[in-house]
C-alpha cells in the first residue's frame, strides 16, 4: 500500500511526504489569508451551534465538519455544507475505521492475513468501509481535476497531478492514481480525527471545570473583547488559553502511540540491539504521565505550563506530535486551528453538561483516543 502513513521509507515515502508539505505550506498555512479561511469556518460553526438555542446536543458532527473542511480548502480547494450527507457519510466511514483498526480481529488479521477469507469479523466491515471510501475518493478526485491547468495547482490534487506528468517516464516514479487516492485519504483522516478529538476534549474539559473555563473567557474578553474575531495575533498575549490546550493534548494523548517508525540500520537502544528494518512504536502516552517530567500527570492541571509569572512555558516532555521524520506534518495547522476554533467558541457560549449529568471520561479505544459521546449546553454568553 502506498500513500503518506503507510509507505516504508525509501523513495516513495520522500515523494509523498515532501510533497504534503510543500503543498500544505503553499495551500495552507503558509498563505496569509489563510488565516480567515479559518475564521470563516469558524462562523459558519458557531452559527449551526447557535441553532439549538441553548438545548443539549452532540457537537461531534459540527465539530468534525468544521475541521475536515480546512483540510478540504487544501486537498479539494472547496469546502462541503455540513448538510452534504453523502461527504458526511464518508466522514463516519472514516471515523469508523479509526476505531476497527485496533480491533481484536483487525489485530488477528494483520498477524494471520489468511483469515482474510472468514466471511465475518470486523475485517471485512473495515474492507467494505475502505471500497466505499475509495471509490467515493476517486469520484471527488475527478471531479476537482476538472478544468486543470498543468503546473498552474489550485490544491493538493492538482498539485499531485502535475507531478505524476513531470515523472511519467520515470520506470521507478511512486506517483499514481491509486497512491493519490490513498493520499488523499490518509490525509483527511490525519487532519480531521486527531483535531477533531482534541476539540471535542477540550469542550468536555470545560464543561465539567467551568472555573477553568471562566478563567479562559476572561482572558478572551480582556484581549480580544467580545465581539472581535480571534485572530493568532493575539495568541501570544493568552497564556493561560495556550496552557488550557496544552493540557488537553498532554492530558487526553490522541494519537498515544504515534505514527510507527522503523529503524534505518542496525541500532543499540540501552543495551539493546535492534536490527534495521524493525518497526518501532513510540509510547507517547507513558511520556505524557512520566511522574519525572510531570508532577500529579493523572491530575488536568493546565497551570503546569505556565511560570510564576504566568507566562507560558514550553516543556522539552510535551510530544503530542511525535518526533523524528514522521512527526506530523499538520501541526502547525492543527495549532492554528485549535486555537481560532477554541478561542471563538467560548467567546460566544457558555458550556455546561445538561442536568448536571457528567459524561463518562473513559476515552474509546481505537487508533485514536476520543471521547464516548456526550450532550453538552452552548448557552450564549
Amino acid at each position: 500500500m502506498g500513500g503518506l502513513l503507510n509507505s516504508k521509507y525509501g523513495r516513495g515515502w520522500t515523494e509523498h511526504r515532501k510533497l504534503a508539505v510543500n503543498t500544505f505550506r503553499v495551500f495552507g498555512y503558509g498563505q496569509k489569508s489563510f488565516e480567515h479561511k479559518i475564521s470563516e469556518e469558524s462562523l459558519f460553526f458557531l452559527e449551526a451551534i447557535d441553532t439549538y438555542k441553548g438545548r443539549p446536543f452532540d457537537l461531534k458532527h459540527l465539530i468534525t465538519n468544521a475541521v475536515s473542511n480546512i483540510t478540504n480548502l487544501i486537498i479539494f480547494g472547496e469546502r462541503f455544507t455540513y448538510e452534504d450527507t453523502e461527504f458526511q457519510h464518508m466522514i463516519e466511514i472514516f471515523s469508523e475505521n479509526i476505531e476497527l483498526a485496533a480491533s481484536a480481529s483487525v489485530f488477528l488479521y494483520n498477524a494471520f492475513p489468511w483469515i482474510g477469507i472468514l466471511p465475518f469479523g470486523k475485517h471485512q466491515q473495515l474492507f467494505k468501509n475502505a471500497a466505499e471510501v475509495y471509490e467515493f475518493l476517486h469520484e471527488l478526485i475527478e471531479r476537482v481535476s476538472e478544468n486543470r491547468k498543468p503546473q498552474s495547482p489550485r490544491h493538493f490534487v492538482d498539485a499531485y497531478l502535475d507531478e505524476m506528468d513531470c515523472n511519467g517516464n520515470d520506470p521507478e516514479s511512486t506517483y499514481s492514481r491509486e497512491n493519490l487516492i490513498f493520499s488523499v485519504g490518509e490525509l483527511i483522516i490525519a487532519g480531521t480525527e486527531t483535531t477533531t478529538n482534541v476539540l471535542r476534549w477540550a469542550v468536555l474539559f470545560m464543561a465539567l471545570y467551568p472555573n477553568i473555563q471562566g478563567q479562559v473567557q476572561k482572558e478572551i474578553d480582556v484581549v480580544i473583547g467580545p465581539n472581535k474575531m480571534p485572530t493568532l495575533e493575539e495568541k501570544c498575549k493568552m497564556p493561560y488559553t495556550e496552557a488550557v490546550l496544552h493540557e488537553v493534548l498532554r492530558f487526553c494523548n490522541i494519537v498515544p502511540l504515534g505514527i510507527f517508525h522503523a529503524t534505518s540500520k542496525d541500532t543499540v537502544v540501552r543495551g539493546y540491539t535492534i536490527p534495521g528494518g524493525t518497526t518501532v512504536i513510540t509510547n507517547l502516552y507513558s511520556v505524557h504521565f512520566d511522574e519525572k517530567y510531570w508532577s500529579n500527570p493523572e491530575v488536568f492541571f493546565p497551570e503546569r505550563f505556565l511560570d510564576s509569572n504566568g507566562q507560558f512555558v514550553k516543556k522539552d516532555a510535551f510530544i503530542p506530535f511525535s518526533l523524528g521524520r514522521r512527526h506530523c506534518l499538520g501541526e502547525q495547522l492543527a495549532r492554528m486551528e485549535m486555537f481560532i476554533f477554541f478561542t471563538s467558541l467560548l467567546q460566544r457560549f457558555h458550556l455546561h453538561f445538561p442536568h448536571g449529568v457528567i459524561p463518562e471520561l473513559k476515552p474509546r479505544l481505537g487508533m485514536t483516543l476520543q471521547p464516548q459521546p456526550y450532550l453538552v449546553c452552548a448557552q450564549r454568553r
